[in-house]
């Protein structure tokens, strides 16, 4: 069974992977590329400012930075225990796939960090703003589906890598935000009381 859904994800990668043309290289490289998003990031955190104010914001953002930390750690965990190959180190794979990216990136793929990380963000922020901008949380998936994508693509992981990161990101995406939520209604009560 293991196999066999092994050797479906190989043959889905090689699909995927080889409908990428020199055209569109370019841009993929760029979607997939973290520091370009910057701009991106700085828009939602102005939208969590003026959702929650100064303090709340704070926090939420201090949450955010330490869900990804705890994803890209979970990440390490899992492919240093997997030991998956990416595709680009694989041998029978390596020949025959498009590495759009210089350089493979470490050995192991299982799973994907941009795909945890980028789906992770997308349901803390999503959550986060439903009330304000109900639309935003499906614009902020479609983002993290094409993040997951980018990375078949340039042929550095395989799909069971990508979907097992939206998994685990959309998994600890909500368990922050109910830490959020909950860490701002103790903030709440507390300044009620102090007010008191």
């Amino acid at each position: 069974m293991l196999d066999q859904l092994i050797e479906f994800d190989t043959e889905l990668f090689l699909y995927l992977n080889r409908l990428g043309t020199d055209t569109w290289d370019w841009f993929w490289m760029a979607y997939t590329t973290k520091w370009h998003w910057i701009p991106f990031y700085a828009l939602l955190a102005y939208l969590l400012y003026k959702r929650l104010g100064t303090k709340m914001v704070v926090l939420t953002i201090i949450i955010a930075i330490l869900m990804i930390s705890f994803t890209d750690q979970i990440t390490n965990l899992f492919k240093s225990g997997f030991e998956r190959f990416r595709p680009c180190h694989q041998d029978g794979v390596k020949d025959i796939m498009r590495l759009v990216k210089e350089n493979c990136g470490g050995r192991y793929g299982y799973f994907s960090g941009h795909s945890s990380n980028s789906m992770g963000v997308a349901m803390l922020v999503g959550l986060m703003l439903k009330n304000k901008y109900k639309y935003l949380i499906y614009i902020l998936v479609i983002w993290a589906i094409l993040m997951g994508y980018s990375r078949i693509y340039i042929g550095v992981h395989y799909p069971l890598d990508v979907i097992s990161g939206f998994i685990f990101g959309g998994l600890s995406g909500f368990g922050f935000y109910k830490l959020d939520k909950y860490l701002q209604s103790r903030f709440t009560l507390k300044e009620v009381d102090e007010g008191l």
